[in-house]
This record gives structure tokens, C-alpha cells and sequence, in this order.
């Protein structure tokens, strides 16, 4: 009888380990889905001139080897290619700066139920990209992010329109279909609260990136400004961001038109904390940036960094 038992016990472990194994696990994005880069042995280096060139060699050739094709830590050592393309063509990036006025970027945040956070997951998976491949909607996806550090129940995404009348042609259209419209009924039961945030690029910014996959990590930043002091901010963050971009890759810049006034947001990427960590630390060697910092700290009121990884359907990776 005892044996009897035994082997009943040892079959329903087993049939519970092969339901386990049959069930389909469902992830969110995660810290899981980037792989990191040992820059240790070059963070103990001292950033001094007489090892620079040596030490970005060694890094250049490690991240090649691991198949990151130089993307991201190209501009870590060498400035990004945007910054370098604009000092090239001054005088055309200065009329595509003017064009960016006409833009408008919608910024939604979705704090999600925890308990919510795979099935919203999935229904953003399926709505989103079904919305941006719709050429009948004068809308595009710049990028959708889960936050991994800071509220980690809350997700980014970032909507361009041609302006005011494409954004409101676009909300016209969206809501006269029944997809949509289903859509919206599940969302607001994975959703504890949404905000949504009409922003514009600074004007010096030349615009957000094409869709690209370079992995890593991003940064949003976000600066609350003491009232009336966004143009003193912009004089001197024009110059500022120009120090970030030689180390950083940046994604964008806005600041707020509708919604939270008196509000600036940037985006960074970068292929891992360490990597974040090393690049900050050198933006402090570019002449021009610690004058940047000085002059701005007093114009703000409040300020947050949270980090995001892409969700998969994500035109920026």
C-alpha cells in the first residue's frame, strides 16, 4: 500500500512538471531582454590622455566581437552621427531644425495594474503596430517602452503627427472603428490611470531617429521648469546637448505644449548601465559642459530619470 501511494505521489508531481512544461510562459519586457557588456576593465582605467587612445581600441574591438556592429559605442567614442553629420551640413540641418516646429509629439503614460502588465502587453502588441502600419492615419510610432527602473507598472510610447490638424484627423479616425474602440474597452481595465502629454522638439534638436535596432537600454529624463524660464533653459541646454551628443546616443529632446506646462523631456540610449555610467562620467571632460550644468540647476524645480527597455514591436530597439 505504501509503495502504492509512493507512486501515485511520484505520477501527479510529474503530470504537475509536464503542465508546467506544456504551459506557454508569458513575458513583459524586461532587464531579461538586454544583454550586457563587460566594460569593467576599462571603467578601472583612469580617463587620462596618455591611455585614451588604447583603451577606446580595446573597447571598439570587444563590442565588435559581440556583434553590436559598433552602433551605439561608435558614439559613445566618437560622438554620435547625427552630431556629426550636422557639423558637416550646417546649413541644411539649420532649415530641417526650422521644420521641426511643424510637428507634434503625443506622449502617453500607461500606469498599468501589475496584474495586468501581460495582457496589456499583448493587447498594445496587437493594436499598435495594426495603428502605425495604417497608411490612412496620419499618425507614426516613434517608440514604446516599459519602465524598469523607477514605476515599474509603467509604459512610454511616443506618437508623431504633421502637426495639429494630422493629430486631430487622427483621433477622428481611430475612434470610427470598432477595433479600436473594442481595444479601448480592454485597455482601460488593465490601466490604473493614463496621461497624455502633447510635446514639441526643440527646435536645435533636428529630429527623432528613423526606426533602428541597436539594443541596449534608453533613459528618459524628465526637468520640470520654474515658470517663465523655458527660454532661458533652451539657450543654454542648446549648447549643452551638443556636449551630451558626442558621448551619448540621443533620441530626442521636447518640451511641453499641452498637458504639464513648463515640463522638458530627453531621451537617451545606451547599451547598458555601465555603459550609461562611463558615458555620463566623460561628458564631464567636454569643455562647455559643466558651464551648462551651473547655469540651469537653479531653473529647475524638479527633476527624474527613469530607464526603459523597447517593447517588441517598437519601431526604436
Amino acid at each position: 500500500m505504501r509503495l502504492l501511494f509512493g507512486n501515485a505521489a511520484i505520477a501527479r508531481r510529474s503530470f504537475s512538471t509536464s503542465l508546467a512544461a506544456a504551459h506557454k510562459f508569458r513575458r513583459i519586457p524586461s532587464f531579461g531582454n538586454i544583454n550586457p557588456i563587460d566594460l569593467s576593465k576599462y571603467q578601472q582605467e583612469p580617463l587620462v590622455e596618455e591611455n585614451q587612445a588604447a583603451t577606446h581600441e580595446k573597447a571598439a574591438k570587444d563590442l565588435t566581437e559581440l556583434s553590436h556592429e559598433g552602433g551605439l559605442f561608435k558614439s559613445f567614442l566618437f560622438g554620435s552621427s547625427q552630431a556629426q553629420l550636422e557639423a558637416a551640413e550646417t546649413e541644411r540641418s539649420f532649415s530641417e531644425r526650422l521644420m521641426r516646429g511643424g510637428y507634434v509629439h503625443e506622449l502617453l503614460i500607461h500606469d498599468v495594474l501589475p496584474s495586468k502588465s501581460t495582457e496589456y502587453t499583448e493587447l498594445l502588441g496587437t493594436m499598435y503596430p495594426k495603428l502605425n502600419e495604417d497608411r490612412s492615419i496620419p499618425a507614426r510610432l516613434i517608440g514604446s517602452w516599459r519602465t524598469v527602473v523607477g514605476d515599474m507598472d509603467q509604459f512610454v510610447h511616443i506618437w508623431e503627427y504633421d502637426g495639429y490638424p494630422a493629430f486631430h484627423t487622427s483621433k477622428v479616425a481611430i475612434h470610427k472603428s470598432i477595433d479600436y474602440l473594442q481595444y479601448l474597452e480592454t485597455l482601460r481595465t488593465c490601466l490604473r490611470s493614463r496621461t497624455s502629454q502633447l510635446v514639441h522638439e526643440f527646435d536645435f534638436w533636428g529630429g527623432t531617429p528613423a526606426p533602428r535596432s541597436l539594443g541596449g537600454i534608453f533613459e528618459l529624463r524628465t526637468y520640470d521648469l520654474k515658470p517663465g524660464r523655458l527660454a532661458e533653459w533652451e539657450v543654454n541646454w542648446r549648447h549643452g546637448l551638443e556636449c551630451r551628443r558626442q558621448v551619448m546616443e540621443p533620441i530626442g529632446a521636447w518640451f511641453s505644449g499641452v498637458g504639464k506646462l513648463n515640463r522638458v523631456y530627453h531621451i537617451w540610449q545606451f547599451l547598458d548601465m555601465q555603459h550609461r555610467k562611463i558615458s555620463r562620467r566623460r561628458s564631464w571632460e567636454i569643455e562647455g559642459w559643466a558651464e551648462t550644468t551651473h547655469k540651469t540647476v537653479n531653473l529647475i524645480d524638479h527633476m527624474e530619470s527613469q530607464i526603459m527597455v523597447p517593447m517588441d514591436f517598437s519601431p526604436l530597439r
